[in-house]
């Protein structure tokens, strides 16, 4: 029996929809990849706590950790406390810390699980934030309490460093400290403008190219100290020209939610692999994890075709998570994470469910069928009817 609803559709008229995708592939049971992969996890908020949602968070560690096992049984890793997880959207410093904490406690049980931590100066009150020094302290704070957990850093952009700044040599001198004391290999946050308007400018310029020339001189100077470098531009050219100017050792983590598929697959150019390649950070990974895993899977088989074939269709539904403004697009992220029975409900940190309209979920409904990520359509189609009807739609 097919199912069906009635969904919005352009210019606010209602029409009937029936779901046409098949089922969800999954991947084999202990896949493995050729390419590292970070899934940005997001949090599950505690809908029944006593709290103001916009001032403060609740989370349900039970629901979180759990579904932080379920992206780990798939061979993915996972970037803890990123800017997927609300982190400077409603998630504060001391319950980041709290869910780094209880994520690599719970990785300890899972062989194999990678978990990196976002390390960042969200804690400082930028308003007080006078200098460079303030914001090298703040990174260390966050640094030191990582590590003594024995958590890998992702040292994340920092809004308060945006902020202070004068010129390139400022993040030079910030980054040349964070760096040399870190404990193990870091990955670096390159986040554009577009996913936190308060970052405009990183790198101490506005020029995309001479942005990338400053932190790919920093790099330089520490090979030994940076595992890789996240970028989230939604520009696979610069991408591609950033990673052909790494260092042999570092990695080019695509943070990319509009090409990931074509920047994961690579284009096979220089004469070191991690030139012609990306390896992947991904917050829609989160969203897509079966298919991720299943296409990675096929990816270190040298079976590019399917890879392309379960991936290349994720990517209008990225796109439209991730459609501007960009920020919110945690929102579809937990959508979808409600739409497939891995949390019981559709409420956020800091009240972010609100960011987007029944207009945009609707076609979120569209694409994730067509792309076949509904992994349990009779209970997509009945939290759909149910937002549905709280915005006045039945049937």
């Amino acid at each position: 029996m097919t199912l069906s609803l009635t969904l919005p559709v352009a210019g606010g008229a209602l029409a009937p929809y029936a779901l046409r995708g098949s089922a969800p592939v999954r991947p084999p049971a202990g896949v493995k990849f050729n390419r590292i992969a970070y899934s940005a996890a997001h949090v599950v908020a505690d809908p029944l706590a006593a709290i103001d949602p916009w001032l403060q968070s609740a989370v349900d560690w039970d629901a979180t950790i759990g579904y932080r096992r379920h992206l780990w049984s798939l061979g993915l890793g996972v970037a803890e406390a990123m800017d997927t997880a609300q982190r400077g959207m409603g998630l504060d410093w001391p319950t980041s810390l709290e869910l780094i904490r209880r994520s690599l406690d719970a990785a300890k049980d899972v062989p194999g699980a990678l978990v990196a931590s976002g390390c960042g100066t969200d804690h400082l009150n930028i308003d007080e934030v006078r200098s460079v020094d303030d914001v090298i302290r703040g990174y260390e704070e966050q640094m030191e309490a990582i590590e003594a957990l024995g958590g890998k850093l992702i040292v994340m952009a920092s809004r308060a460093l945006a902020r202070v700044a004068n010129s390139p040599a400022d993040y030079e001198r910030v980054y040349d400290r964070i760096l040399r004391q870190a404990k193990q290999p870091v990955v670096l946050h390159w986040l554009g403008d577009m996913f936190d308007p308060a970052l405009a400018g990183y790198w101490g310029t506005k020029d995309v190219d001479a942005a990338m020339a400053t932190a790919l001189g920093i790099i330089a100077a520490h090979p030994d100290k940076v595992d890789g470098i996240k970028i989230s531009l939604l520009d696979k050219d610069k991408e591609i020209a950033m990673r052909r100017r790494l260092p042999p050792s570092v990695r080019m983590y695509t943070g990319d939610d509009f090409n990931y598929a074509e920047l994961i697959a690579g284009d096979g150019h220089g004469s070191e692999k991690t030139h012609g390649q990306s390896d992947a950070l991904l917050g829609i990974f989160d969203a897509i994890a079966p298919a991720a895993s299943a296409a990675l899977g096929e990816l270190a088989q040298g079976k590019v075709e399917k890879f392309h074939a379960i991936l290349g269709p994720t990517v209008p539904l990225s796109r439209h998570i991730f459609a501007a403004p960009t920020r919110f697009y945690k929102t579809g992220v937990v959508f979808m994470a409600w739409l497939n029975g891995h949390q019981s409900h559709f409420t956020m940190v800091g009240g972010q469910q609100s960011t987007r309209s029944l207009q945009h979920f609707a076609e979120l409904f569209r694409l994730a069928d067509a792309a076949n990520l509904l992994e349990q359509p009779e209970l997509a189609v009945r939290r759909m009817k149910t937002l549905l009807a709280l915005h006045g739609v039945e049937g």
